[in-house]
């Protein structure tokens, strides 16, 4: 008796008709996947798009360049100036680190669709699109992938923060919830790109809606100064903005700033379902 050699699928075998039946992949049974083979799919595809990164790590250094400005110059300036009124009278630079990790990420994260415009153009989307993989597991793998390539982001910006003097925590049960939090509101926003791209179906198009929704986003949330100083219109937006929830979950995690906790989170992960959905339901038109 002959075996396969390790590695190597089994050759396709012949249908009645005539015609080559493909081998399928290992798990990817075309019954409806359970929750386990379902998050299988999701981790694997997370780990394919982080694989990407250990290629090119430029981006995540090109990316900290723009957080370091706002907390060296805008941070520093504003600290001594002592314009704007912080709660509990903070220095405004511990109040202002949150709000730019926040800042950061997001900056990353609206132009994840850019990606998967690629992908389309390279004809890997339409690969995935015929594969048992639902669409749901594609759009979170790739989410949830961006989210984890924010952490790095994160890092950095902590570690700046803390050598500028912030007072972050070192809890690791808070640090470990600031990532969580990190990774909620990236996946949240990298859905949003996904599902612009759905619409746009142009990286040229992606991009014009991107740079113009990214620092309304950021001056409508609360990420540079507290929500009341904001005129009214304005508190309505940051009301509904997600981005001001992760930056009130992020002042609470790392610098003990009063917050609830489980209404930041809730809306984030709320938010994040609602964006998988709606990027799931435009993909076979990004994919056409």
């Amino acid at each position: 008796m002959t075996s396969a050699a390790p590695g190597v699928p089994p050759a396709a075998s012949a249908s009645p008709g005539g015609q080559t039946a493909t081998p399928a992949l290992p798990g990817t049974g075309r019954g409806r996947p359970g929750p386990a083979r379902l998050l299988n799919r999701v981790v694997t595809l997370c780990w394919v798009e982080l694989r990407k990164v250990r290629h090119d790590r430029t981006e995540l250094y090109t990316r900290a360049i723009q957080p370091a400005l706002w907390l060296i110059i805008f941070g520093e300036t504003f600290t001594r100036i002592h314009a704007i009124a912080t709660p509990g009278k903070i220095p405004y630079l511990d109040y202002l680190a949150p709000g730019i990790l926040a800042q950061s990420t997001l900056f990353i994260a609206i132009f994840y669709g850019i990606q998967i415009i690629w992908e389309r153009d390279a004809g890997v989307l339409a690969k995935l699109m015929v594969t048992p993989t639902p669409r749901a597991a594609l759009i979170t793998g790739k989410a949830f992938a961006a989210g984890i390539r924010s952490i790095a982001q994160a890092a950095v910006v902590m570690v700046l923060a803390a050598l500028l003097g912030v007072t972050l925590t070192v809890d690791p049960l808070r640090i470990a919830g600031t990532l969580l939090i990190v990774v909620l509101g990236s996946a949240f926003f990298s859905c949003l790109s996904m599902s612009i791209a759905g619409v746009a179906l142009s990286r040229e198009r992606l991009m014009g809606i991107g740079q113009a929704i990214t620092m309304p986003l950021f001056f409508s949330s609360n990420a540079l100064y507290p929500t009341r100083l904001m005129p009214g219109w304005l508190q309505a937006v940051s009301r509904v903005n997600p981005l001001s929830y992760e930056v009130d979950a992020l002042r609470a995690l790392l610098v003990g700033q009063p917050a609830n906790l489980w209404l930041d989170t809730g809306v984030l992960a709320a938010a994040t379902v609602a964006a998988i959905t709606v990027s799931s339901l435009l993909l076979p038109r990004l994919a056409k």
